[in-house]
């Protein structure tokens, strides 16, 4: 199957300025040009780029997609550097949800602390923000 750029957005769910950047980062190859110098794509260069858009929803940066690019091209290897990857990216969400949690908890308690009923020279919420020291702990 032939796609042009913009029928390889819409089917990917990809805007057509990151399927350029993609390219230019050379996670997607160059592709074929017409005559007229348009851009064709095949069925591979789909799956691939559908394969990149959940690497990055997945939020693995791009040098982890283009890891697992070059990992997928050769299917007899091992998989265990496709497993480091993906341990790796776990722990850094898991880092990044311990510390939104620390920040849910510290606004949760500015938001108690000031009430509502006093004036702006008094609101809790902007000395918070004003002293970090008056922060319950590190976030």
């Amino acid at each position: 199957m032939d796609f042009s750029i913009g029928d390889l957005a819409r089917l990917s769910g990809v805007k057509v300025p990151t399927i350029r950047y993609y390219e230019q980062a050379g996670l997607l190859p160059q592709p074929l040009r017409t005559e007229g110098n348009q851009r064709r794509f095949g069925q591979p260069d789909l799956e691939r780029l559908q394969f990149i858009r959940h690497a990055r929803d997945l939020g693995l940066p791009m040098e982890a997609i283009r890891d697992l690019l070059e990992l997928s091209a050769h299917p007899e290897a091992p998989c265990n550097r496709a497993d480091e990857i993906a341990a790796t990216q776990l722990k850094a969400v898991q880092d990044k949800i311990a510390r939104l949690k620390r920040l849910e908890s510290e606004l949760k308690r500015i938001v108690a602390a000031c009430g509502h009923d006093h004036v702006v020279a008094d609101c809790q919420v902007l000395r918070a923000l004003g002293n970090h020291g008056l922060c319950a702990g590190d976030h």
